[in-house]
């Protein structure tokens, strides 16, 4: 084992006793945190018109502040924006991570503060090193270098607008060299098409022993290092490979692209929640499928489900919710769009469950994305198949007709049967969700799955500035654009890091 690898274990073991605490006292380090925003919240003018200030107890908070959400809270962003200094946090913002719009906006730009940027994305990204060492006292790992594939960023009238990765890449320094691949200025290059070819070029010799990222943009990026080098996996360009730290969407339809990249059974895929509103949570048990849930990165909690509002003591285990931040970002009790279920309370747990406007129930069937990932792992493992991208509309009931599913599917493997594979994705999505069950019996048709020509998916992206294909809508908007666009044929790699960006 190298000294490097020696000196950064002996740093996470110190780590790991503060994450210990929080796992034994998850109370009343959320408690801290609240004190602190309160402390800090005061000193702004969001602050002074919503009453925060120390001492305010929760729930004094909760009922003079309400719920947040981008269009509520887009008036100081903009603010912040100009330049503006002490309007949701004190100081001013230099950072804004730009990330997926809204229906009056093509991007939502979201405060990093500096104080977010250390204590709580950076941080989070340290823990992940933290756990990983922990968990596996002969890893190599530190011995190399991870290879991050980023977006870019550029600055607007005095700030840094961009993705969020790229905004981590520019505020690290020299030293990140020692640990991490590419350099700054070939994670930066604004065109990804330029910046996969000089990340394989500078790459190929480094002694690359981790990945982290977004499984699509990584995908992309291991596909053309096998295509440049000739090899058959990623273990003959990078034998020491051992971790894939990866976010940003669920890692199910990925998973067996990745093991026939990296053909290891002791490669690890660590999942991690790292938004731009935060990081909240990471895995820490490779035995569970859930993650935990971080309590001392400067985030305070909450969580909805329907009408009614509860702090992290209120949660109940099964139960899904939608969650509400206060950060030192400058959020503050900010619903962010996400829905999480708890799968734990000793210590809190978590799986992300979907988005809070991505389900279905035209019919009464309450389906929602999490059923639709569980049920297409199934269907993918009987059937021999590889989904890369999916989505749901429904197909509305006629006079003398009932209604149905319609799944617009981009397979990167396809099944032997289409029709046996539709089958199991209609009996697994029947048992795990009993309303859906309810319906098939009495208003609802089989699915009707539509295959998509790979790429289609890329190309609706591009076209429209996004980065995430919405899995599920109330209205056929997104699939019938999708199937408009299925005539389209193949994209090229660059057209595809470009719609993913």
């Amino acid at each position: 084992m190298s000294i490097r690898n020696r000196l950064l274990r002996s740093y996470f073991s110190r780590r790991m006793k503060a994450i210990d605490r929080f796992r034994r006292y998850p109370l009343e380090v959320q408690a801290e945190v609240f004190r602190r925003l309160m402390a800090r919240g005061g000193r702004t003018d969001f602050g002074r018109r919503y009453g925060i200030r120390p001492g305010l107890s929760p729930e004094a908070f909760a009922s003079q502040v309400g719920v947040q959400d981008y269009e509520t809270f887009k008036p100081y962003i903009f603010r912040m924006l100009r330049g503006e200094r002490n309007v949701a946090w004190p100081g001013r913002v230099e950072l804004f991570a730009r990330s997926s719009g809204t229906t009056s906006d093509r991007s939502k730009y979201l405060p990093v503060t500096g104080e977010s940027l250390w204590r709580n994305h950076t941080l989070g990204m340290r823990d992940v090193a933290a756990i990983y060492a922990a968990a596996r006292p002969a890893s190599r790992v530190f011995d190399g270098k991870t290879l991050t594939l980023g977006g870019s960023c550029a600055r607007e009238e005095g700030t840094l607008v961009g993705d969020l990765s790229a905004l981590l890449i520019s505020r690290t320094g020299f030293w990140s060299g020692w640990f991490r691949a590419p350099r700054m200025a070939t994670a930066l290059i604004p065109d990804f098409d330029r910046k996969i070819d000089a990340i394989c070029r500078e790459c190929l010799r480094e002694p690359i022993t981790a990945f982290a990222g977004v499984p699509s943009w990584n995908l992309l990026l291991m596909r053309r290092v096998l295509e440049r080098t000739g090899r058959d996996n990623l273990l003959e360009v990078w034998p020491g490979l051992e971790l894939f730290a990866h976010g940003g969407v669920s890692f199910a339809p990925y998973r067996k692209s990745f093991e026939q990249l990296i053909p290891s059974d002791a490669m690890t895929y660590m999942e991690t929640y790292n938004a731009s509103e935060g990081f909240f949570a990471l895995a820490d048990d490779p035995a569970r499928e859930d993650m935990l849930l971080m309590l001392d990165y400067g985030t305070y909690y909450e969580f909805r489900q329907g009408d009614r509002i509860v702090p992290l003591e209120g949660v109940r285990c099964g139960e899904t919710y939608a969650m509400l931040v206060s950060s030192n970002n400058g959020l503050w009790r900010y619903e962010i769009g996400d829905t999480v279920e708890f799968t734990a309370t000793d210590p809190y747990r978590i799986r992300f469950a979907g988005r809070t406007r991505q389900f279905i129930n035209v019919f009464g069937e309450e389906l929602i994305v999490d059923n639709a990932e569980r049920a297409l792992g199934v269907a993918c493992e009987e059937c021999g198949a590889v989904v890369e991208e999916y989505s749901v509309a429904p197909r509305f009931m006629g006079i003398a007709t009932r209604g149905a599913h319609e799944w617009a599917v981009e397979f990167s493997l396809r099944p032997a049967s289409v029709e046996r594979f539709a089958e199991v994705l209609d009996r697994e999505l029947r048992r795990l969700n009993s309303d859906y069950d309810a319906k098939r019996r009495t208003a609802l048709d089989p699915p009707v799955l539509r295959e998509l020509p790979a790429g289609t998916a890329l190309r609706w992206l591009r076209r429209r500035g996004k980065n995430k294909l919405p899995r599920m809508r109330n209205d056929r908007a997104v699939v019938e654009e999708l199937l408009a666009e299925a005539a389209g044929g193949e994209v090229s790699v660059a057209e595809a890091i470009h719609a993913e960006v």
